[in-house]
């Protein structure tokens, strides 16, 4: 189109413009605009298609436990994995000692489990991180703790109990939520206070543990999201898409501090 054509083109279409504005009424001038933008994305505005998530209540309200593998223990397992050198010595855990036996394997020389309070007959030790002044100071070469400190409001409390009872260069391997449904088990018992960031995770952290001690990474995308607050199992989905990464959805949050020698 040559600029003298592309000239009579814009004109024409500049007073078929205002023809329209001063035939058709505001009202449906409003309403074609609105058609218009609908279709301009994907999917169009109205057309989304929600499938199995078209339901007020999740597919599982227990995580998807009763499905097979949830969804963040797929990230929680993976940090493990990668991180399985760190687990080794004397290692304590939280509740049971499965991940300790699982990834630790004949690198650990003794097993230690903690709980908050009596009945766990797995428990070796009773007490709460917040105020456990019954552990000895520099106790353990690792403590593995997953999607715990969310449970106990003082979270400073314990992240000082964590480093104290750590042994000069013991390793701490920890997970958070970053978004996650409600633990109605723990609100019910002891309260279920947290979310995370990575951000907030780096901070708290570095309030114990020098900064070129700590290694944080989170884990996730809004399918998985999406997927685990419906309480779908990783074997309902494609492994695949659970290995994007998005930074605006950190479904798990994970940390590997380690305890300077000096």
């Amino acid at each position: 189109m040559t600029p003298d054509e592309e000239l009579v083109n814009n004109n024409q279409n500049g007073l078929l413009k205002k023809t329209v504005k001063g035939i058709l009424p505001e009202r449906f001038r409003r309403w074609a605009r609105y058609q218009q933008q609908k279709w301009r994305v994907t999917p169009p505005v109205g057309l989304v298609s929600f499938g199995s998530f078209e339901r007020i209540t999740p597919i599982s309200s227990v995580f998807g436990f009763d499905r097979g593998k949830c969804i963040d223990r797929y990230y929680i397992e993976t940090f493990l994995t990668r991180q399985a050198s760190d687990i080794r010595g004397h290692v304590l855990e939280v509740a049971d000692n499965q991940y300790t036996r699982q990834f630790g394997g004949d690198r650990v020389d003794q097993s230690s489990v903690l709980y908050a309070e009596e009945g766990n007959s797995k428990a070796t030790i009773v007490a709460d991180l917040s105020c456990a002044d019954q552990i000895p100071d520099n106790s353990f070469d690792c403590i593995i703790i997953t999607q715990t400190l969310q449970f106990i409001y003082d979270i400073r409390a314990a992240l000082n109990t964590l480093f104290r009872i750590l042994k000069p260069g013991g390793v701490l391997l920890v997970t958070f939520p970053g978004i996650s449904q409600i633990s109605r088990y723990d609100m019910d018992r002891w309260g279920d206070y947290w979310r995370f960031t990575s951000l907030s995770a780096k901070r708290l952290f570095g309030e114990s543990f020098p900064e070129q001690n700590v290694t944080i990474q989170a884990h996730g995308n809004v399918f998985a999201a999406v997927a685990f607050l419906h309480g779908l199992a990783v074997e309902d989905v494609d492994q695949a898409k659970l290995n994007h990464h998005d930074p605006d959805y950190e479904l798990v949050v994970t940390v590997r501090a380690v305890k300077p020698h000096r």
